[in-house]
Order: C-alpha cells, then structure tokens, then sequence
C-alpha cells in the first residue's frame, strides 16, 4: 500500500516572496496523509516482518495519526486499538477511526501518561500486537520522513515544518545531510516549551547548526489558537487557494510570513514549506471560524 506516492512541489503566490514553494505531502492520501504516511510506512514494514497484525497506538480525541493508523491497517488487512486520551466522546476523526475497524479504549489522563504501561496490560498475551508510539514516534518514521529530501529534485536555502514530537524533523535532517545539502532546516514547534525538540531530535540524528529552532509560534500551545491565527488562515487560504490546519501548518506559514518580516530569510530566497497533511483538524477547532 505504501508503493506509489503524489506529493508534488508546488509554487504559491505570497506577497512579498518570489521562491516560495511548497512540498504538497497533503495530497498523498486523504486518510494517510502527509508525515503520517511517511511515518507509517517503515511501521507497517516491520510490524509485517515480526508477523504482527495488530497496530496498538495512542492519540486524543482528534487525532491525525488515529485516523492515518486505522486506515493502514484496514488497507493491509490487520486489526488497529487505539487508547484514547480523555474521556469518551463522540466526533468526526473517531468515526472514521471505527468505520475504518479501529476499536477504541477511551483512558483517563493519568494512566494514558504510561502508555507501555497500558499496553501491558491489555496486550502483553497477545504476541501478534504491535506498539505505535503516539504521533509514529520511532526510528523507522524517521526512515521515512528523510525520504521527503531524497524527492526533492532542486535544492532551497531554507525548509520549513511544525513539529510536535520532533520525528519528522528528525527525519528531514537525516535526509538533508545524506544529500550533503547546505539547507538550513527551520522547525516551529506547536506546543509551549517547545525546547525539547531538539532534544527528541537528538535521539535519531546528530544535530547541527543548520538545524534552526524557532519557538515563538505556538499561539498558546497544543492544539491551542488565537484570532491573531485564525484571522491569518482565512487570509493565507484566501490568496494561495492552499488550505491548512490550525494545530501544525498554519503555524509554519505564519512562521514562514514573520521570519522574513524580520529579516531572518530574504523574499528572493528559496524556501520550501512541509505540507504535513493533517487538514481534518479543522474540524476539531470549526467553532473558531
């Protein structure tokens, strides 16, 4: 399932950038999409070599990488679980995480902290379960995500991605120095405090000083906005025709808009925002609109 591919590079039009493109992993798959089926893929491979058939992972109520998990595994025909942060509610995303077969076990907040924990005890029998760590944080989604580099059939002064958990940026490091690019890789981090990405980074590749971490975009913190962010959405979205969520993406663009206000890359420069995907948390945050 994890053969073929659409992410196009796509030029957008943004006063007042003149090399502003943008890598449309959005368009990989509906379900799957964006750094979601990247980190997947390698998963899935191994969980496959071990003879696992059944995905066990963990996310919020609105949660990309449920939706991303359940779909793979309906598709490879093996059987998903998903614990679910938080009590037990009812909404778009965990519909189609059920239709697509998932069984979902909604966990208080204190015990879903220790997720080995959790999955010990309700699978620790079951030799055929196989542990997805919260976003497809591993090294194998690191795997995949560098391969956005090896795509890439021009080289840019900057590239650009939100980060929650740092696998993605991880992966696209690891691919910038396989490639022996000068690129400088800018991370926005979507959460408070968000320091420690370069520190989850660190765990998968060495860093170093083309690795820019930028923390003052995260408009509260996770999953968290502001008007200030809304307002930009509406605009960005209004101009370039290009849609994208308040928890990761517009974070990055609006990132993207400010740093150049502030001279830290040039409107001439070439710069390449990651489309992550994960567009379906609209619909977690509809009332803001």
């Amino acid at each position: 399932m994890f053969e073929e591919i659409y992410s196009p590079v796509q030029k957008i039009a943004l006063h007042p950038f003149n090399n502003l493109f943008v890598k449309r992993d959005d368009l990989i798959d509906p379900y799957i999409s964006g750094n979601k089926w990247r980190k997947l893929k390698y998963i899935l491979a191994k969980a496959k070599a071990g003879h696992k058939t059944h995905l066990v992972t963990f996310g919020g109520a609105y949660s990309n990488h449920l939706v991303a998990t359940a779909a793979a595994a309906s598709r490879s025909g093996i059987k998903s679980t998903a614990f679910v942060r938080g009590e037990e509610v009812k909404n778009e995303m965990l519909l189609l995480c059920s239709l697509f077969g998932m069984r979902l076990i909604f966990t208080d907040r204190e015990s879903y902290r220790n997720k080995h924990s959790l999955f010990e005890q309700h699978f620790a029998n079951d030799d055929r379960a196989y542990f997805v760590d919260e976003g497809g944080a591993s090294h194998e989604a690191t795997l995949g995500c560098a391969e956005v580099i090896a795509e890439l059939t021009e080289t840019y002064d900057h590239i650009f991605c939100a980060a929650g958990t740092g696998t993605t940026a991880a992966g696209l490091l690891k691919g910038i120095r396989q490639q022996g690019l000068n690129t400088k890789l800018h991370v926005i981090p979507v959460l408070k405090g968000g320091s420690f990405i370069k520190d989850e980074i660190a765990k998968y590749t060495p860093l170093s000083d083309q690795l820019k971490l930028h923390q003052d975009y995260h408009f509260g913190g996770y999953a968290k906005t502001t008007p200030e962010l809304i307002g930009f959405i509406k605009n960005f979205t209004a101009q370039t025709g290009l849609l994208s969520d308040p928890v990761y993406t517009a974070k990055m663009f609006y990132a993207i808009v400010d740093l150049q206000t502030q001279g830290v890359i040039d409107k001439d420069e070439k710069v390449l925002a990651i489309h992550t995907g994960g567009l379906m948390g609209l619909f977690g945050m509809k009332d803001k609109f």
